[in-house]
């Protein structure tokens, strides 16, 4: 069936986040020391199961603080699976674009599912905090990938902010809700949480507002109707 199909053309990658140059480089040199039996599929596989393994010690956290330390190692882990398995694919000559593209992008969207529902069931942040950054994570995957299809680039970063720059910013908070996971504001308390969540949807719907209108305009340019 893919045979008669017309021939892929793989889309541009778009990366500017802060540490992109400094994260390329540390990559290739991570992909040529790989040991040969270590492959992409194997390093995707970690990335997933760390996700997983990161929500479940959230939820746990529920009982124990001190499983947010855990939190730490999986994230580190999957920064590991998910950041490498496309380098090394790369360097190693093996890549499969179809199937890489999706089969990554639907473990990125499970292993999301996973991890926020795990921060919404732990205590430190409240569920419809966490139901509305999953919302408008998928929101951002769905502009994403139909600016992939649409455009020919895949962008990988946003306001110089890629996942390896949240990964960080959720250690740090990890860090922060072991001393103080609740804050308080003119008298108001709440969740730690739930302010770095509801700045974060605020920032990314923003990021969905703009990159939509900016997409719009570019295809509306680049298939201008003529007068009738």
């Amino acid at each position: 069936m893919l045979d008669r199909a017309p021939k892929f053309r793989e889309a541009g990658r778009e990366q500017e986040s802060l540490l992109a140059p400094l994260e390329k480089k540390l990559l290739i040199r991570m992909a040529h020391a790989t040991p040969r039996w270590i492959s992409s599929d194997h390093l995707t596989l970690l990335g997933f199961v760390s996700m997983f393994c990161a929500g479940l010690c959230y939820w746990l956290a529920r009982w124990n603080r001190y499983m947010l330390l855990v939190v730490i190692l999986w994230l580190a882990a999957n920064w590991l699976g998910d950041s490498l398995d496309g380098t090394l694919a790369r360097v190693r000559n093996r890549q499969r674009p179809r199937y890489g593209f999706y089969v990554d992008h639907m473990t990125d969207a499970f292993g999301t599912f996973f991890l926020v529902g795990g921060m919404g069931a732990s205590g430190y942040m409240s569920p419809p905090v966490a139901a509305g950054l999953l919302i408008v994570y998928f929101m951002m995957s769905i502009q994403a990938y139909l600016t992939t299809y649409a455009l020919g680039t895949f962008q990988l970063s946003y306001w110089k902010f890629s996942p390896t720059e949240l990964r960080i910013l959720l250690v740090a908070g990890n860090v922060a809700l072991l001393y103080r996971p609740v804050a308080s504001l003119f008298g108001y308390r709440f969740l730690l949480f739930d302010a770095g969540g509801i700045i974060g949807i605020v920032g990314m719907s923003l990021m969905l507002i703009v990159s939509s209108i900016r997409n719009t305009r570019t295809l509306y340019e680049a298939e201008r109707l003529p007068p009738l």
